[in-house]
């Protein structure tokens, strides 16, 4: 069954043998592993782990990224995944638990990950990332107004911040586009996806970085999701 649905998404998506080989690696390792830091193993882990990080390819400003940061990376999606489907693109694994930054070295050897780095480190906390990437992605990691501040200054201008998010009321929303408005972002319409049977009310919401970052962003550690920009969220 694993096999059937890799082979099912190759086609969706355009990958080749080897590529597949390589989910199939990562796959693997999250059924083999106690470490891995997901609950989601077996053949439930292709449409909720591989399926749903691939359903960002549908986005041109996924699909075109050459420097990618995933930000809380945790087991590796979407970060591991889009590093396999885009070979010409470069993705750090953005991960501030120790436990977690293992494994992913780990999975990145295993399926042999080339083009991605494993960087140990919370998103406040990484100046060596700041204006470095023309993509920033997140899965269920914040609320949109705390993923704003986390990824407007690692963001190139014009560059992309793509947040996959399950239902987001309107007081979210609405902090959201205020954060990103303060942040030097603008807010694309949310893009509703269904990569996988079990997938209710999924969406992915995509921020443009049209203007420079104030100074001061991102604040200390903690701040943005105690007093997060747009308001409460």
């Amino acid at each position: 069954m694993t096999e059937a649905s890799l082979a099912r998404l190759a086609a969706r998506w355009e990958l080749d043998s080897a590529q597949v080989e390589r989910l199939a690696a990562v796959l693997a390792l999250i059924d083999g592993d106690s470490t891995a830091p997901t609950t989601v193993r077996g053949a439930e882990a292709v449409d909720v782990h591989v399926g749903d990080s691939l359903s960002a390819l549908a986005l041109d400003c996924v699909r075109n990224a050459r420097r990618i940061a995933d930000l809380g990376s945790g087991a590796g999606f979407p970060g591991a995944v889009l590093a396999i489907a885009l070979e010409d693109a470069h993705v750090a694994l953005v991960e501030s638990a120790s436990r977690k930054c293992a494994f992913l070295e780990r999975l990145c050897v295993e399926a042999g990950i080339a083009n991605a780095d494993v960087v140990h480190a919370r998103a406040e906390q990484w100046p060596s990332g700041a204006l470095a990437h023309d993509l920033v992605v997140a899965r269920a990691l914040a609320p949109l107004a705390v993923l704003c501040e986390y990824a407007a200054p690692l963001l190139a201008l014009d560059g992309w911040l793509v947040a996959w998010k399950g239902a987001v009321g309107e007081e979210e929303a609405r902090a959201g586009a205020r954060a990103a408005e303060l942040l030097g972002l603008e807010p694309s319409e949310a893009v509703r996806t269904a990569p996988y049977a079990a997938s209710v009310a999924h969406h992915l919401h995509a921020f443009r970085k049209v203007g420079e970052t104030p100074a001061g962003f991102p604040r200390r550690p903690g701040v943005a999701r105690k007093r997060p920009l747009g308001g409460a969220a």
